[in-house]
């Protein structure tokens, strides 16, 4: 008790280093599961204070470790703490699935570290950049316990509905307009441009993936964009070779390189059939060699 009062009153007193000395401190005289979660949430609040995000992931497992089974509001607090984590790491696809796993318990009970906004904000970007559209449907746009968060903030339920309808125009757009408060986010501010634009390449390759050819100037009228610019985009993505395409620059037309399904599946057949005569034949000598006893057998001493 006397350090967690220590650690409470230099918490407030701003000295966080002092804090998290004092928290970490009453390890040694934890005796029961509810000490032991109270200790590793203490030490959490105060090591994101500090940015020393390595232990709010070590704290979090320690919590998760104990014996008893967990609150739903301590589960909440751990699974958004955990997600921070992963996010300052810039591990966003694990990040997202902590934050669309937080169940509605959390509330503004943890507003010290994140409000409930915030867990719809930074769940929706980071989902938006990793998921693909099947986890995108499963894990978010039918996930019920997240739906409550994005109710809070409608313009990231609007894009990322927009986002999965392929209405992409409206989708860039929602986003232009909540950068300016991202760039401003405690938490945020350092991921946003690399979010953004792993969103757009996500929707520039979700774009051209079921078609043969596309007409570029459609396709920069659908992003509000140049030609010129999208052009640019494009050919960095097919040098990544995340696109498999080739640009007409004089046409104006993104050309897809689809495999020949057809011609692999024949190649492949006749690779199989090459295999098992030659697999056969080996059997057959075989066979036919333990058949006349031509064996060669090692010379005894």
């Amino acid at each position: 008790m006397g350090y967690n009062d220590l650690g409470d009153f230099y918490n407030e007193r701003g000295d966080l280093q002092q804090a998290f000395k004092n928290f970490v401190r009453t390890r040694d005289y934890c005796t029961t599961s509810k000490h032991i979660i109270s200790m590793c949430l203490n030490v959490i609040l105060v090591a994101i204070n500090l940015g020393q995000f390595h232990h709010v992931s070590n704290y979090v497992a320690k919590a998760e470790q104990t014996p008893d089974n967990l609150e739903p509001l301590i589960v909440a607090k751990l699974k958004v703490a955990a997600g921070l984590a992963y996010l300052e790491n810039q591990k966003y696809k694990l990040a997202a699935r902590k934050f669309v796993e937080t169940s509605p318990d959390l509330g503004a009970s943890f507003n010290d570290v994140i409000a409930a906004q915030d867990v719809a904000t930074y769940g929706g970007l980071c989902a938006l950049a990793s998921f693909d559209r099947a986890e995108l449907k499963s894990k978010v746009i039918e996930n019920r316990n997240f739906k409550n968060y994005l109710e809070l903030v409608p313009e990231v339920r609007e894009l990322i509905h927009d986002f999965y309808a392929s209405r992409y125009a409206s989708c860039l757009g929602y986003l232009q307009k909540l950068k300016t408060n991202l760039t401003l986010d405690i938490h945020l501010h350092d991921h946003v441009e690399s979010l953004y634009t792993l969103i757009r390449h996500k929707a520039l390759i979700q774009y051209t993936t079921p078609f043969i050819s596309v007409n570029l100037n459609r396709m920069a009228d659908a992003f509000k964009t140049t030609v010129v610019g999208l052009e640019k985009e494009l050919a960095a993505l097919i040098m990544e070779n995340q696109i498999q395409a080739r640009i007409d620059s004089h046409n104006k037309i993104l050309h897809a390189r689809h495999a020949d399904q057809r011609n692999g599946t024949f190649q492949r057949s006749l690779q199989t059939g090459t295999d098992f005569e030659r697999e056969t034949r080996a059997m057959l000598v075989r066979a036919n060699l333990l058949k006349h006893d031509m064996v060669v057998r090692g010379t005894r001493k």
